[in-house]
């Protein structure tokens, strides 16, 4: 099992730039699949950015792509999305995930693992 701890979140103009970080508890953190998902109000949770538990492969949203990037670093528990080029519509609350699946995927349902989430906001 994995407990997994947002941060990072915060008001922001568009334009700007925010880094969240994840910081995961419990056992062989290298071995998921880690992800990030968002969901505005009113609107379904949606996917972001996941990568493998190797680091080597990452997928990421079109409407982010180029503008956000996900890292990991299996030393210290940690997965981190940095967020540039920030949009009002990028505002949401952004959760962390993690997979036990075998093969990485964009699917919520994949990830059987969630944090508690972290309120980002964009001001135009």
């Amino acid at each position: 099992q994995v407990q997994l701890v947002e941060s990072g979140g915060g008001l922001v103009q568009a334009g700007g730039s925010l880094r969240l970080s994840c910081v995961a508890s419990g056992r062989a953190f290298s071995t998921y699949h880690m992800g990030w998902f968002r969901q505005a109000p009113g609107k379904e949770r949606e996917f972001v950015a996941t990568i493998s538990w190797s680091g080597r492969s990452t997928y990421y949203a079109d409407s982010v792509k180029g503008r956000f990037t996900i890292s990991r670093d299996n030393a210290k528990n940690t997965v981190t999305l940095q967020m540039s080029s920030l949009k009002p519509e990028d505002a949401a609350v952004y959760y962390c995930a993690a997979s036990a699946r075998a093969i990485q995927t964009t699917r919520g349902s994949d990830y059987g693992y969630w944090g508690q989430g972290t309120q980002v906001t964009v001001s135009s």
